[in-house]
């Protein structure tokens, strides 16, 4: 499971003494249990590796994102710190789909569905998710789904 595999990293870490890398690896592991904590009290259930894949491309999205303010802001730095932490958090996440790949799965979804206008796209973007979720960037995804149905 993803779970013992991010456990087990932050122990190697920590005996190689691999500060950063050990920091990166903790702060997952609280995302994590802070998942577990939410999901405890709204009563659904979802597949251990799925949440954690989901906790994951949260957290990679969001250091992409301040990767990119910070470049902007010229805080070198910090946006160095982040990418760190990001490929940390990349090692666990599975192999993203090429965008060829990805352009594939949507015309293959958008035929299945009879897709053919903008009114689709929810049901074109819920059946990819459905499907490739884990494997895709959704914001890539949606881009393309657009460009597809337009």
């Amino acid at each position: 499971m993803l779970r013992d595999d991010i456990k087990t990293a932050t122990i190697t870490a920590m005996k190689a003494g691999e500060k950063e890398r050990t920091a990166a690896l903790r702060l997952i592991g609280a995302k994590i249990k802070d998942r577990d904590i939410e999901m405890r009290t709204s009563g659904k259930k979802i597949a251990d590796d799925d949440l954690v894949i989901e906790v994951l491309q949260k957290m990679a999205k969001q250091r992409r994102e301040s990767i990119q303010m910070y470049t902007n802001g010229g805080r070198t730095e910090l946006a160095a710190k982040e990418t760190a932490e990001l490929a940390v958090i990349e090692e666990f996440l599975p192999q993203m789909m090429s965008e060829e790949d990805t352009q594939a799965a949507i015309d293959a979804i958008k035929g299945e569905l009879g897709a053919s206008s903008m009114k689709d796209m929810g049901r074109v973007m819920g059946e990819l998710k459905a499907r490739h979720g884990a494997q895709l960037d959704m914001s890539k995804a949606s881009g393309l789904v657009k460009s597809a149905l337009s």
